[in-house]
């Protein structure tokens, strides 16, 4: 039920025809970044980041945000190679159907340029 009521904070990749990824940004946070394996690498990952960028300084964030799992070292260094600080440990807490649960993570933040408001 909870991908339901988070339609709306989504962003689609689709290449032929299939789906290849999605973002999720929910103010100055990129909650969610997921690439179908077999588009790993294509460049999706790119796109639907700097989608998610553009998001977060469009609602007027000079900052955006994202947790990334310690062990995950595969999406670690892809921040770190677009950009993306890590700013050390923390603990994230993920949304469940439960209420929250503690998830040690490392924080990587991005400084981004906010669109004139005019």
């Amino acid at each position: 039920m909870r991908a339901v009521q988070r339609v709306g904070d989504a962003v689609v990749a689709v290449v032929d025809g299939a789906v290849a990824g999605f973002v999720m940004v929910v103010d100055d946070e990129v909650e969610q970044v997921y690439v179908a394996r077999n588009h790993r690498g294509s460049g999706v990952a790119v796109a639907l980041l700097a989608e998610a960028e553009r998001l977060v300084a469009a609602g007027g964030h000079g900052r955006a945000w994202l947790a990334v799992v310690a062990g995950n070292l595969r999406a670690r260094t892809f921040y770190t190679r677009n950009g993306w600080e890590d700013t050390g440990v923390f603990d994230h807490h993920a949304p469940s159907d439960q209420g929250p649960v503690r998830v040690p993570a490392h924080r990587y933040v991005k400084r981004l340029v906010t669109p004139p408001h005019g």
